[in-house]
């Protein structure tokens, strides 16, 4: 069915609509301009006058005329003596001129109006005093020499700047010059954001974890709990308007956060009707699928009339563009991920076309892709990635693509977008890279890729502390996985703590194996606790790995390469037990942290992993070892630059003291080379 058609299309009252179309982004983005254009919308915004120190970041709606001129009066230029020019002709060292003060010349300051009659400068350093109001003149000047004309700058009634112009600092100080003290500027478009959803919780003091199981039976519509201060499993933190309205704002709109809407059909349709009233954009988050719950189409149909609804991109697909009387709805997904980038898409155009400003285009540059990332033919993706400069290569390492992936963006560099029609992108392909951190940034930033330790996120934190345009960036792949990387120069370093089953020895001869020919130093970081993390009080009594091939034991992982798997491997081998006998050992996460996440939540009995991460979820802890987490740094990088600052604070005692409080460490060895190779 035609999206114009949604509009109209029947439905019984509070069901949504239970289709999904996939209009191409172009098209989709043609068909709701179109409509809007039908509807008479949306136009600019009116002009309001405000005051030069609030116009900052404003938008001028019609030209800027000069009021008078700058400087409107003739000044001098230097400090020295005003003069007739013609006085001072063949004035040299040797021959200086005399001149008479008040007659022939007059002491001028810089700034000060020239005195009536005279028309050029003597620098005070070409003036020699003689007394009695004597002077003598070192060096001639030519007519208006050292003097500011009327007008110079800025002559009156000329144009200062046109309409639709972003106002700078530096343009408040030449209207000020000109004589302007407020100037007509657009009104910030209105945008409203309305977050739905029966399980929303306002984020506020005191906020924690309710112990309770999730109450399903409140999250129907109508049946509801108020938000409360008590997150229940089942409850969401709202946190998308933050992020929306801090976007808009950014895009010089005004945003307006509305409290949540619950799933129910007429209160939406109440909120959205009385935010069109008020706003000049209405944005509804959530509820766009085609759920039982999600009733943002229903609601926009039956209130004006549905655009489209579904497009085809990723994330984001589930999208409602809409019109109610003559303004643009729309309807954005819940994932955070896919929230921010629909409305970078489809309102960001629309604000600043209210402003009349054109969209601003982000640089962009062409980085190599680590991984291969696979693509649905029928969307056109946006891919979150990583970018670091190693050597002279610009890197783009693909982040997590969950549309739920909110630190996906606060890590991420810049975006690739994957056409329509594409299976995905090849690893060692050449990729166009939307930045959204500067070329500085990317070019400071320190890429670490291997094992995961806490001891990386305290150095990363130290190190933008005392170096603030410093920057260590983890990609957290398993220690083999970071020997990869820079075997394939696609890192700076990797933490590493792989241990050899036939020399007992950590690192070395793996390091020697996939970095043949490669100079490289191995950097102690520390010795670390690896064990079992198990629930609060061991409900289940374990007390060593051989407990984990018991029938009622259920374990996460780690990914296959990461050194606590091949700890794991070795120490089930030593006490002579198939470790394929664990209920769950392919169930893997990427993180100790990950590990205790999931034991703390109950979906593990057991994780193995380091004593830092479990003391950080309130974990028990059954000790199994103690090993070694090198640093693996080839020598070009060890001796960069770049890396000087990190170094210097691995062999810093408070850095080592910082790491030690995590628990489970021994830092006596951090910042030791253990070996050259």
């Amino acid at each position: 069915m035609a999206s114009e058609s949604a509009g109209s299309h029947a439905h019984a009252r509070g069901r949504p609509h239970v289709y999904l179309e996939d209009i191409p982004l172009d098209e989709a983005t043609s068909r709701f301009h179109a409509a809007l254009g039908r509807a008479g919308g949306p136009s600019r915004t009116p002009g309001e006058t405000v005051p030069l120190p609030e116009a900052r970041h404003r938008v001028t709606s019609g030209a800027v005329w000069a009021r008078i001129s700058s400087p409107h009066y003739h000044a001098a230029a230097m400090d020295g003596a005003a003069v007739r020019a013609g006085d001072t002709t063949g004035a040299s060292e040797k021959t200086p001129v005399r001149l008479m003060m008040g007659e022939q010349a007059q002491w001028v300051d810089t700034g000060m109006a020239m005195p009536s009659g005279f028309d050029a400068v003597v620098m005070i350093e070409n003036i020699q005093e003689l007394g009695d109001g004597l002077i003598e003149i070192m060096q001639p000047v030519a007519p208006w020499q050292h003097v500011r004309l009327m007008g110079e700058d800025i002559v009156a009634s000329e144009l200062l700047l046109p309409e639709g112009h972003l106002l700078r600092p530096t343009d408040l100080g030449a209207m000020a010059q000109a004589g302007v003290t407020e100037v007509a500027v657009r009104r910030r478009p209105r945008v409203a954001i309305i977050p739905t959803g029966t399980e929303l919780v306002t984020p506020g003091p005191g906020l924690e974890p309710g112990r309770g199981r999730s109450p399903s039976h409140s999250l129907e519509p109508g049946r509801g709990r108020s938000p409360s201060h008590s997150l229940e499993p089942g409850r969401i933190i709202e946190s998308n308007s933050l992020v929306l309205a801090g976007m808009v704002q950014d895009w010089g709109g005004e945003a307006t956060r509305l409290p949540p809407t619950a799933d129910d059909f007429e209160k939406l349709k109440a909120t959205i009707r009385e935010a069109v009233a008020g706003h000049d954009i209405v944005v509804v988050n959530a509820g766009a699928s085609a759920g039982r719950r999600d009733f943002t189409a229903s609601v926009v149909g039956e209130l004006g009339q549905v655009i489209v609804h579904g497009v085809a991109i990723r994330p984001g697909h589930p999208l409602v563009l809409g019109v109610v009387d003559g303004k643009p709805v729309v309807g954005v997904p819940g994932y955070p991920v896919s929230a921010a980038l629909t409305l970078e898409l489809f309102v960001r155009p629309l604000i600043c076309l209210m402003l009349g400003t054109p969209v601003p285009a982000r640089r962009v540059l062409d980085a190599v892709l680590t991984r291969k990332v696979f693509s649905p033919m029928g969307e056109e993706e946006f891919v979150r990635v990583k970018v670091g400069q190693v050597g002279q290569d610009l890197l783009a390492t693909p982040l997590p693509r969950g549309a739920g992936a909110t630190m996906s963006f606060v890590r991420a560099d810049g975006i690739v977008r994957i056409p329509r029609g594409s299976e995905g992108v090849q690893e060692g392909q050449t990729v166009r890279v939307e930045l959204l951190s500067s070329l500085e940034q990317i070019e400071n930033a320190i890429v670490v890729i291997g094992s995961h330790d806490l001891a990386l996120d305290v150095l990363a934190n130290r190190l933008h502390q005392q170096y603030p345009e410093r920057t260590l960036s983890s990609s957290n792949v398993g220690s083999l996985g970071g020997l990869v990387a820079l075997s394939r120069g696609e890192a700076h370093l990797a933490g590493s703590h792989l241990l050899d089953e036939e020399t007992g020895e950590y690192n070395i001869s793996y390091v020697k194996r996939v970095l043949a020919g490669k100079e490289v130093v191995l950097l102690h970081l520390v010795y670390r606790e690896q064990g079992l993390m198990v629930a609060k009080g061991n409900p289940k009594g374990l007390r060593g790995l051989a407990d984990l091939t018991r029938p009622d034991v259920t374990f996460i992982n780690r990914q296959r390469g990461a050194g606590t798997r091949v700890l794991l491997d070795f120490k089930a081998k030593e006490m002579g037990f198939d470790p394929g006998r664990i209920n769950g050992y392919e169930r893997t996460a990427f993180t100790h942290l990950a590990v205790a996440v999931a034991v703390a939540s109950g979906a593990a009995d057991a994780g193995l992993g380091i004593l830092a991460a479990a003391r950080a979820l309130g974990l028990d802890f059954v000790p199994v070892l103690k090993e070694r987490y090198d640093l693996i740094i080839p020598r070009v990088h060890y001796e960069s630059r770049l890396l000087q600052p990190m170094l210097a604070i691995l062999r810093e005692a408070s850095f080592a003291a910082e790491v030690e409080a995590l628990g489970g460490y021994d830092v006596s060895s951090m910042g030791q080379v253990i070996a050259e190779l």
